[in-house]
């Protein structure tokens, strides 16, 4: 059933079966080619300021050269950064690349142990933050192997007077700056200058290197590197611009970028994808301010954006967001977690464009599924494989299985990462002997090769997009003196799909919900917090005594 691709027959025009993933060796030979096209043209605007390719040339290859030149890093070694969507991150991605260096994405909210993990694990030597999270670098960089820390201020790269205003409403007017101390920090404005001095080395990048490392949790609750090399982001950029270039104009598009760059969705897909085409990425840095981000449109003629179903159902609430101006956006883009219906029918009725939804995974660069972008309505579907793509349903024994039948879908093409960083025994647990990737989802394919996820095989939780792992919550929980057992599941909700709820058995009689939420505010980021708090005599297990997530599960729902 593998050499069958009945989807192929589905593929809208244009749409080629297979991609050359060979035109580019590497992603900065993509975005050498889009600088030596469209070096005037606007690339990336945040916050009022806008960066020509050209500027992006120019400063990537300055940053590149501090870290080559003044750092003295090799080739290879990891550069973490941990920053919201501002113009500092692809000037330091793209240097990071250019060096032959791979990125580690840190996420900006992550807490202190969660940041001491991903920079031990991946062994980062050199960390960019903005200073709005310098107190939680603070906590733990002398435990890391980080040997230059690098801070930046969100107004920084938007010129005088405005930097400086934008940087001293945050710090002495919002008060999101709290005090840090980082002695031996270098200003990210001043790597720049030391980079000019410096001359870029040739840096020979082969499309089996690491370009990212990017992290995900797993079921073990310990987040995991995924080894993302320049061959996977190339493959997944050619399959997804095969799939939404036929009506793409080079050059010209402003794709709205909402979704944290650091996230595997927004990056390629917007960052990437649209590097590509010549597009302007119109970074948001805070779309948890509605009203701000609807104002922002407002004034941004707009001709794609992507989102979670979240984001989308949090836009069609804010109030004059109908007065938007939609008549150029031909391309609206739904993943990282299911769109709903609901969700959908209003988006094409407010917008007249349908929310077209995706499915990946950040072990897939993501995309792997994609619905057409003729699609006249939302049907429920994760879409089609995408060119270079086999997609199965597998079952227990690993037999596929027949149109219509419920199994675990299994991805295979050129975009699937080369493993976990420094875990043999987990790639091996998702990566089979054929090479097929076992997403973890349980999923159906319809006779015309659609897919649809079922359910989760995992007992994982998705708030709002972002993966929650149960365990990673239970041991956090577990850390407290009064609990005496304690299981983490997901229950629906309708602002975030599904929050995270707690159910504990107790040791100290006095424990409180107010507790356990005030414990997991200090060592979960917000979208792993529990937001429901049941306490129980017992949990329900296994006759091996393995917690019944599942019945708690349903008892939630019931």
């Amino acid at each position: 059933m593998s050499n069958e691709r009945p989807w192929l027959a589905e593929y809208p025009e244009g749409v080629p079966a297979e991609i050359d993933v060979d035109e580019f060796p590497s992603v900065v030979s993509v975005l050498q080619k889009a600088i030596d096209t469209y070096r005037d043209r606007p690339a990336f605007a945040n916050l009022g300021k806008t960066l020509t390719y050209g500027d992006i040339d120019r400063l990537s290859r300055q940053f590149a050269a501090y870290l080559l030149g003044e750092l003295g890093l090799k080739k290879g070694d990891r550069v973490a950064i941990m920053l919201p969507n501002c113009l500092q991150y692809p000037i330091a991605i793209f240097g990071a690349l250019r060096a032959g260096l791979t990125v580690v994405n840190t996420n900006p909210m992550y807490t202190a142990r969660e940041l001491k993990h991903q920079l031990v694990d991946s062994g980062a030597s050199v960390l960019l933050v903005l200073d709005n999270f310098g107190h939680t670098v603070q906590e733990v960089i002398a435990q890391t192997p980080v040997k230059q820390v690098i801070t930046t201020g969100l107004g920084d790269m938007l010129g005088f007077p405005k930097g400086n205003i934008v940087n001293f409403v945050l710090r002495h007017i919002k008060k999101m700056v709290p005090d840090y101390s980082l002695p031996g920090a270098v200003r990210f404005r001043d790597t720049l200058v030391l980079g000019q001095l410096k001359q870029l080395p040739v840096v020979d990048i082969a499309p089996d290197d690491i370009a990212f490392l990017q992290y995900t949790g797993g079921t073990t609750g310990v987040s995991k590197g995924a080894m993302l090399t320049h061959r996977n982001l190339v493959a997944n950029m050619q399959q997804a611009s095969a799939w939404i270039g036929t009506n793409v104009k080079y050059g010209h598009e402003t794709i709205i970028t909402a979704l944290p760059l650091y996230h595997i969705f927004a990056l390629t897909a917007n960052g990437l994808v649209f590097m590509k085409f010549g597009g302007l990425n119109h970074m948001i840095t805070n779309p948890r301010d509605m009203p701000a981000f609807v104002k922002e449109l407002k004034n941004t003629p707009f001709t794609a954006i992507t989102g979670v179903n979240t984001l989308f159902n949090g836009l069609l609430n804010t109030p004059g967001f109908d007065q938007v101006d939609f008549s150029k956006l031909h391309l609206t883009l739904g993943g990282g977690m299911a769109v709903q219906r609901a969700v959908a029918e209003r988006w094409k009725q407010v917008t007249g464009t349908t929310l077209v939804e995706a499915y990946g995974l950040t072990e897939t660069s993501p995309a792997a599924c994609i619905n057409p972008m003729d699609l006249e309505e939302y049907n429920g579907a994760i879409g089609l494989p995408i060119p270079s793509t086999q997609a199965c349903v597998k079952d227990e024994n690993g037999q596929q299985m027949p149109v219509g039948e419920v199994g675990e879908l299994c991805i295979k093409g050129p975009q699937v990462m080369k493993g976990y960083w420094q875990r043999p025994e987990e790639t091996a647990n998702v990566i089979d002997a054929d090479g097929w990737l076992h997403t973890g989802d349980m999923a159906k394919m319809d006779e015309r090769g659609y897919f649809y996820i079922v359910d989760r095989k995992k007992d994982m939780i998705l708030v709002s997009g972002f993966n929650v792992y149960p365990n990673e919550v239970e041991d956090v929980i577990a850390m407290m003196p009064g609990v005496l057992e304690v299981a983490a599941v997901g229950v629906p909700d309708d602002k975030s799909g599904e929050a995270v709820k707690v159910v504990i058995v107790k040791k100290d009689p006095a424990l409180t919900a107010e507790d356990v939420k005030a414990h997991a505010r200090e060592n979960l980021t917000g979208y792993k917090q529990p937001r429901f708090v049941e306490f129980r005599t017992e949990l329900p297990k296994t006759n091996v005594g393995k917690i019944l997530r599942r019945e708690l599960r349903d008892a939630a729902k019931a």
